[in-house]
C-alpha cells in the first residue's frame, strides 16, 4: 500500500483502539451499529459503501470518505461508477463538496497506485 493509505490505515486503527479500550458502553454500541449497518442484507455491501461515501462526502467528512473508498474499492467499485457517485454528491450536497471530490479522486488514485505496486 501507499504511504498516504498506510498512514490513514494506522491512524484510524490506534485511535480506536484507544476509544474503544475506554469501555464505554454507548460508544461501543455505535461502533457495533455501524458495523452491523454494512453487512450485506437486502442491500448489498457495494450499495450500502456507496451510500456511505455519498453521505460522507455531503457531511463533508474526509475521514469517513477515505474509510468509504476502501471499502467501495474492496467491493469492486470500478473509476467509472466513482465518478457517478460523484455526481450524485456533488448533486446533492452542492458546490461545497468540490474540494472534498478532489480529495476523494487523490485518494482513489492512490489506492489504484497501490494495486498496482503490490
Amino acid at each position: 500500500m501507499s504511504g498516504l493509505i498506510d498512514d490513514y490505515n494506522a491512524y484510524r486503527q490506534r485511535m480506536n483502539d484507544k476509544i474503544l479500550a475506554s469501555g464505554d458502553k454507548t460508544i461501543k454500541r455505535i461502533y457495533n451499529a455501524d458495523t452491523n449497518a454494512f453487512l450485506a442484507g437486502a442491500l448489498d455491501v457495494k450499495t450500502k459503501e456507496i451510500m456511505g461515501l455519498v453521505a460522507s462526502m455531503v457531511l463533508r467528512c474526509d475521514d469517513c470518505i477515505r474509510y468509504h473508498l476502501l471499502k467501495c474499492h474492496e467491493n469492486g467499485l470500478t473509476t467509472e461508477e466513482l465518478f457517478e457517485v460523484f455526481g450524485i454528491a456533488n448533486l446533492v450536497g452542492g458546490t461545497i463538496v468540490i474540494p472534498h471530490t478532489r480529495r476523494a479522486l487523490e485518494f482513489w488514485e492512490e489506492i489504484l497506485y497501490s494495486d498496482n505496486k503490490e
